[in-house]
């Protein structure tokens, strides 16, 4: 997983040349964050075909605004470069059913 201490322009490059990924918006100072934490880390070794990003909201605050981020944990779920989808809370099966539902037959075989 990669951390992001970026500039909105830099993440949002990245966004765009990626087919799957998912962005982690947290908090150091969020508990739930935390705790989910170590599954997603899992979910990123399981699925090495989608892009794991995280982002800490206290160092790139634009970042967190300019994609209407108001709680944490907050997951977006980007396709060629494109928000397609969103989890607010550290919800380990909703979380897992996004990934699958976005990024293909192949993240099915990873197990929750």
């Amino acid at each position: 997983m990669h951390d992001l201490f970026a500039s909105f322009d830099f993440i949002e490059n990245r966004m765009l040349c990626m087919s799957h990924a998912v962005v982690d918006f947290t908090a150091s100072w969020c508990g739930p964050c935390r705790v989910i934490a170590p599954i997603l880390a899992d979910f990123a070794k399981k699925m090495p075909h989608v892009t794991f990003l995280k982002v800490d909201i206290d160092e790139v605050e634009t970042v967190a605004q300019e994609y209407s981020v108001e709680a944490m944990p907050t997951f977006l779920f980007f396709k060629n470069g494109e928000v397609v989808d969103k989890v607010v809370g550290a919800r380990k099966d909703d979380l897992h059913a996004c990934i699958v539902k976005h990024s293909g037959a192949a993240a099915a075989t990873a197990s929750a």
